[in-house]
């Protein structure tokens, strides 16, 4: 005769069934760096720069300000616009390629400096579209109940990686960082993820040093970015159309539907090909922050949303679709609810 074994049962975490943004906040580069500083290096002129990129000038950080300042300062504006305080945080995914070390990460760093106590903190290494992974796994994790409030951060120094000689890429660069909180919500506010990569085409962008093994040359120089510009241009106009059709799809709503188009801020020629390819209407406000702000990868869509909250405050509570996408060659993209 078999006796019954009581079989115990895990406790469950205490789930939410929608997330939302509630909170955003910027921090640019002090220095302006126009056109006029960079064309003498790449042998090139401004109309050249402004015909290609739509670039008149960027954003760059001063030497001896780095990644992770420049992440607190979003990051502390994000969460007071959220009416929370940094205790209220229960975990930090911040997205960046150029956080000058391997290990340990940014987010780890910056938990000490916001005081939010011993929350999990990790970085994301996703290039362009990092945010937007970051905002996918924000929005998973407060579903799933892993924490009621999640800080999240695009933030780059990408002038710390410049080749000013460089032809390809150096001139669109730019630094600064945007910082968002997501939160629990009774409402649907951040529609199903889409995301993936194309890695076949990995060396499209990279650093210059990419192919060298530094454990074994160790007069290898200090990594610089460079791109295939035409390769790039033409993945990112076709192949992200059809992403950004897919997440409007998922997310049950038509381009007039949208009161804002947010995508990486990579070049002015790509987002407008990218507008025209979904044929926005013209109450769309389009984010081309990229005109002063320059190319801050990561960085690039949470500034460019925060600017157009703070431009046209009747956007609040609309509908925004982001899009991501860049080195890897990665991609991300999804419609949100705007703070």
């Amino acid at each position: 005769m078999s006796l019954l074994h009581h079989q115990p049962t895990l406790s469950q975490m205490k789930t939410a069934k929608h997330s939302r943004i509630v909170g955003i906040g910027g921090s640019r580069g002090e220095q302006s760096v126009p056109n006029s500083e960079l064309v003498e290096a790449i042998d090139s002129s401004d109309e050249w720069i402004r015909q290609r990129t739509g670039i008149i000038t960027r954003s760059r950080a001063p030497k001896d300000v780095g990644v992770v300042d420049m992440a607190e300062e979003a990051a502390i504006e994000a969460i007071a616009n959220a009416g929370l305080a940094p205790a209220d945080i229960g975990a930090i995914l911040v997205a960046t390629v150029t956080f000058p070390y391997p290990t340990p990460s940014a987010a780890s760093f910056l938990t000490a400096k916001l005081g939010t106590g011993p929350v999990p903190a990790w970085d994301i290494s996703a290039a362009c579209a990092g945010y937007c992974y970051g905002i996918a796994q924000a929005d998973a994790m407060v579903r799933a109940g892993a924490a009621d409030n999640i800080l999240v951060i695009g933030v780059e120094k990408l002038s710390d990686f410049i080749d000013p000689t460089d032809r390809t890429i150096s001139f669109l660069l730019g630094d600064g960082a945007g910082a968002v909180v997501i939160a629990r919500s009774d409402t649907p506010g951040i529609a199903p993820s889409v995301w993936g990569s194309k890695g076949e085409n990995w060396d499209t962008i990279s650093v210059t040093s990419s192919s060298l093994d530094w454990r074994d040359d160790k007069d290898t120089p200090w990594p610089t970015l460079r791109q295939e510009g035409p390769t790039v241009f033409r993945w990112a106009v076709w192949d992200m159309a059809k992403v950004a059709k897919e997440a409007l799809e998922v997310a049950g709503i038509k381009a007039s539907d949208l009161s804002a188009f947010i995508p990486h801020q990579a070049n002015m020629r790509i987002i407008d090909e990218l507008a025209k390819q979904l044929k926005l209407p013209d109450h769309v406000t389009i984010g081309r922050d990229i005109a002063d702000n320059g190319n801050t990868s990561a960085a690039s869509i949470p500034l460019a949303t925060e600017r157009l909250l703070r431009e046209n405050p009747s956007l609040h509570g609309g509908l925004a679709l982001q899009i991501g996408f860049g080195a890897g060659l990665v991609y991300g993209a999804q419609v949100v609810v705007l703070p």
